[in-house]
């Protein structure tokens, strides 16, 4: 089953709503986390996949998130059940490490999740919506990305939808997630997305102060117009001595034919961590799909509050089909790093990547990174993993 719904689905959060079932199911693991009509979060399989076998139209690679999941935005009373389970193994050798190392993961393209989600019309073109989504790691059979998260740590929250659009209340996924996974061929890859490392992960010099998830979350998500979606998210801080420090963000999401445009503000103040306790970031971005290829572009900056640093992310993608079930995804993202004194260092990172369908919900791959950052030998990760929706 296909989920457009638009969270790490992503996004799921079929918030952009999807022009057409064929575009949806192909492209259905990479909108994980986008927010659908109906304020569901969703993550399109593989597009490039998917779309071949639906229809052989469009490829974007398509985050698997909450694709397969059950229904491709459920529109119908009940409760569906779903999720994500994917392994990998990989040598991974960073700018930044002496030496490779090989490990075995849950995740890979796409972290490993399951949920449930459901809908009760009230009337009037009005329904209540929930969705409680749990990451957890197959490798070792434990619940959550790691040993802090809770039970439902990807998604958590009640909802109502209508005409009006949607407003959902409680733990949510982060709306410049889900609009970063619109612009780059490897989705809401948190281990091979270039765009992603460099923004998220701590081993990359993360740019991205906060979470891929928002706790305590309101967040409205308007009708579509003519495919143009507008989200507000706003985070409540319950740190001890940070409340009242709340967290914001001010999205826009345009899905129509062929274009994806996205653009993402935000203002983060209640997380005292690396690299900074406040950090306004900025991204926009764009993905064209002309069939045969499809190109992906985005630009970030960070600004850090109580520190004067920041960071400049500029990062292109590419999505091949070369046959029904044959799929190149390639992606490259540069991040400057600022710091007092003018002092700077440059990231570069890379990856190429070949998926191979196996059906609609199943795909294997191999995937080559490179990482070479100022000062630092260069690094090299060599990967193959299995991906499956349900």
């Amino acid at each position: 089953m296909v989920c457009v719904c638009v969270e790490h689905t992503q996004r799921d959060h079929s918030r952009l709503k999807n022009t057409n079932r064929l575009e949806t199911q192909l492209k259905l693991t990479r909108k994980s986390n986008q927010q659908n009509a109906l304020g569901f979060n969703v993550r399109c399989i593989r597009c490039a996949a998917a779309a071949w076998f639906a229809a052989t139209a469009g490829v974007a690679h398509a985050d698997a998130s909450q694709a397969a999941a059950g229904a491709a935005t459920m529109t119908s009373p009940g409760v569906q059940m779903y999720g994500l389970i994917g392994m990998y193994i990989d040598s991974s050798k960073l700018s930044t490490t002496r030496a490779s190392t090989v490990q075995m993961g849950g995740g890979g393209m796409t972290t490993s999740f399951w949920g449930m989600r459901g809908r009760e019309d009230i009337g009037g073109g009005n329904a209540v919506v929930f969705s409680l989504e749990g990451f957890f790691r197959p490798n070792t059979g434990q619940n959550g990305r790691n040993a802090t998260d809770g039970l439902f740590s990807r998604n958590a929250y009640v909802g109502l939808t209508g005409a009006f659009g949607t407003v959902k209340l409680g733990e949510q996924t982060n709306p410049t997630y889900i609009n970063q996974q619109f612009v780059n061929p490897f989705g809401s890859s948190v281990v091979f997305s270039p765009l992603i490392v460099q923004s998220y992960t701590a081993s990359y010099n993360n740019t991205q102060i906060g979470d891929t998830v928002w706790q305590n979350a309101a967040e409205y998500v308007s009708p579509s117009f003519d495919g143009l979606t507008g989200t507000v998210i706003y985070g409540v801080s319950s740190t001890t001595g940070h409340q009242g420090r709340d967290n914001l963000g001010l999205h826009l999401t345009y899905v129509n034919g062929p274009v994806t445009a996205v653009f993402s503000a935000q203002r983060v103040r209640s997380v005292a961590v690396a690299p900074s306790t406040g950090q306004y970031l900025y991204l926009v971005g764009a993905a064209y799909d002309a069939r045969f290829v499809k190109v992906y572009g985005a630009a970030q900056m960070t600004s850090n509050n109580d520190v004067e640093t920041g960071s400049h992310t500029y990062e292109l993608g590419v999505s091949v089909p070369l046959s029904p079930s044959n799929v190149i995804l390639a992606e490259w993202a540069r991040t400057k790093h600022s710091a007092p004194l003018d002092r700077s260092d440059v990231r570069n990172t890379g990856s190429l990547a070949y998926d191979y369908i196996l059906s609609k919900r199943t795909y294997v791959y191999a995937v080559y990174s490179y990482d070479k950052l100022t000062g630092n030998p260069s690094g090299s990760t060599y990967g193959v993993g299995m991906q499956h929706s349900f």
